[in-house]
Parts: C-alpha cells; structure tokens; sequence
C-alpha cells in the first residue's frame, strides 16, 4: 500500500466517530460544535471551505486546548532566502509557486533561523492550521514521555497491559512497538468501496458502556499474520496508540503534551486537538498548530528533544522499522524515514514537516490542496524541498 493511500485512508475513517453527545461538550464551546464524525465532510469542502475551514478548525469540532507557557523557543530570523521553484521547466516564485499548488504557508528554517515564512490564502502568523496525520508523529513522541516516565515500562510490554479490554482478542501476544509500527498481524480492511469494511463500520457501531470506542471495535478484528511480521496501514492502531498514552498516563493527549514539550519547549501559541465521542483525541490526527509552532516541532526533534524523552528515542524513532514496499522509504514509529537521513510528518490535503538533520534544516507546508492526496502537488512539493536544498550553501 503506498504511503499517500494509507494517509487518506487514515483520515476517512478518523471521519467515522461517533458525535459527542450534547451534556458532555465543554461549557467554552458553541453548541454547534461538532465531533469527529462530522469530519467526513471536510473531503468534500471546496476550495473557499478548505481555506477557511483548515485555519479555524476549531470553529467546526469539538476540542481540547494544548496550552502553552511563559517562554517562547526563539526562531531568529536568519538570511532571508529568495526561492524559486522550477515548474514545468519554468522558474517560478514562492508567492506565485504557493498560489499555484495551493500552499498556505512555507517556512525554512536552517540551523534553527528562519530563512523562509511565507503565507497564502489569508492565513498568517497568528493563526492556525489543520495537521491531519502529522498528528500522528506527536502522539508517537508522547510514547516516548511515558517511557521516561515510567507509565509505558516497554515498548516489548503487552499492549493488552495497558488496554485491557483487548485481552482475549487478536491483540494477545500483540506489543506496544508492534501497535507503534503497525506490524500487528492484525487483519484489516480499509477498502472504502466494500461498506462492509473495518473501514466503513469504525466507530459506527453501538458504544460499549466504559470502553474506549477505538478499543471496542479493535478487539472483534482476527489475525492474518504472525506479529512482527507484515506491516499494514491500521487506522484504528493509530488511534489505538493514543487511547495507550491515555490510559498509561491518566492524562488526555492535549495535557500530556502540554505538559512533555509544549510548555517546556516553548511553543509561541496554544494548540487544538478534536476529541472523538468520549472527549478523546484521536492519536492519528487533527491536532491544529500554528506555522512557526510546526517549524518548532521540528526543531525539537532535529535538536535531539528534551528531557522528557529517553535517550535514543528519537533516533529510534525516526529510522526504518518497517518495509512499507516503496523504494527509499520506510514506517518508524508513526514518522516516515527516508534512506537519506530525513524524515517526515505528513498529512493530507498538503501537510507535512520535513526534518534533514545533516542539513541542519526543517521545512514545513501548510495546504489546501484541491484533493487528499495528489501525485503532482506531491512530487512539486518534493520540488519545492530540492529548490531549498539547491539554496543551502555549500
């Protein structure tokens, strides 16, 4: 299964949540919020909904506040650099390259200055966009802070110690790292034309009283493989990785986060994350963050974290665990590592974090793509990466 496919299989059935019943939403919230059932029709928005939509996300869906502290990580600015990207054998500016394959915001940083922040589409500064699945490469970090905290004792434990309510199910035998990598064994079935598949009946079905939703449709799936042995794309282990943090830690995503890096990194503004129908944050996505916030993501991984990791985790972390069958590319635990040395978060609809540490260098983009996935916004995206490098001296 190719990477761009698994992406917006992940999202689409993130869109398959129950909504969150009307006594439980938070008193700060509009009535008409909704929760992440609803997300299904973000696919379908057009282009002036997409713009409006993905930098106030908030607006939309029910949310937990991933807040922020006193200090704020400095991102100096640094050479300012004038970028053109080749498009079709011409040179095209970033202003004009963004307006054309739908980018809203770019942002360069090289060894920790800001060389490049551009904005599109009314979205700015102070504002916030939309993650998609690049809320997944957060959720993996908060494993790595239960870790060092002692709540997670190993990624080699039982994934049943921590969800008991998959005990008895395909996931006995199954461990945390398995669930991380999504080599389970698990079967799965995301084909979205079949309205029998796990895909189209996640989160659709009945609630179990006092299980986690995630956890109450994982348990009924079989097992095809031995674990350890075939990766598959799992949405809901994605998600199941998130309920994990939860229950290890007693703390929604949003406050451990807080709590592990964005506080004590120092992230300019607060951040938001939908909940799903139990005031949850799915693991696997919708967190949404501003421009420079993402560019600090990636510069507390290029910079080897903080205190709240293990040491080693995030080189672990962002190497090849897993063969995902596409040349120069691999699955770690929930980032996408490339033989070179960089690696990435990466969302639908345009989002993504690239991280070169032998460069020294992060790069961040923001879209409103007309399509989930696209193969020729994708491969200019790669160009836009390759015009930054080509800049780089030396």
């Amino acid at each position: 299964m190719g990477q761009s496919m698994s992406i917006v299989r992940a999202v689409l059935a993130l869109a398959l949540m129950a909504p969150l019943p009307v006594a439980a939403k938070p008193a700060s919230q509009p009535a008409a919020l909704a929760s992440a059932q609803q997300a299904s029709r973000v696919l379908f928005w057009n282009e002036a909904q997409k713009l409006d939509g993905f930098a106030h996300m908030e607006r939309q869906f029910q949310f937990h506040t991933v807040r922020r502290g006193n200090r704020v990580h400095p991102l100096p600015p640094g050479k300012p650099m004038a970028l053109s990207v080749m498009v079709e054998g011409k040179s095209m500016p970033i202003d004009r390259f963004m307006a054309a394959e739908k980018f809203a915001g770019v942002l360069v940083i090289e060894d920790g200055r800001i060389r490049l922040e551009k904005y599109a589409f009314g979205y700015g500064p102070r504002g916030r966009w939309t993650s998609f699945s690049v809320a997944k490469s957060l959720t993996s970090t908060l494993v790595g802070a239960a870790i060092k905290d002692g709540a997670i004792r190993s990624l080699d434990d039982a994934v049943t110690n921590y969800l008991p309510g998959l005990k008895g199910s395909a996931y006995d035998g199954v461990t945390v790292r398995q669930v991380l990598t999504m080599t389970s064994g698990v079967a799965w079935n995301e084909d979205y034309t079949d309205p029998k598949s796990d895909v189209a009946r996640f989160f659709s079905q009945p609630e179990v009283p006092g299980m986690d939703p995630t956890v109450a449709y994982m348990r009924t799936l079989p097992r095809e493989a031995a674990p350890g042995t075939k990766w598959l794309y799992k949405t809901g282990e994605t998600n199941l990785v998130g309920a994990l943090v939860t229950a290890a830690t007693h703390k929604s995503l949003s406050e451990y986060l807080s709590e592990k890096i964005w506080r004590p990194w120092g992230m300019e503004q607060d951040a938001v994350w939908m909940t799903d129908s139990k005031g949850q944050e799915p693991g696997g996505c919708c967190i949404s963050v501003s421009l420079r916030d993402y560019g600090r993501i990636g510069e507390y991984m290029r910079t080897g974290g903080n205190a709240a990791l293990p040491k080693g985790w995030i080189a672990d972390a962002t190497r090849k665990h897993a063969d995902i069958g596409e040349p120069g590319r691999g699955y770690g635990y929930q980032w996408w590592p490339e033989d070179s040395g960089a690696y990435n978060a990466i969302g639908i609809f345009g989002q993504m974090i690239h991280i070169d540490p032998k460069r020294r260098l992060v790069i961040v983009t923001s879209g409103a793509w007309p399509s989930a996935v696209s193969q020729s916004k994708s491969q200019a995206r790669q160009t836009l990466i390759d015009a930054v490098v080509a800049a780089l001296p030396g």
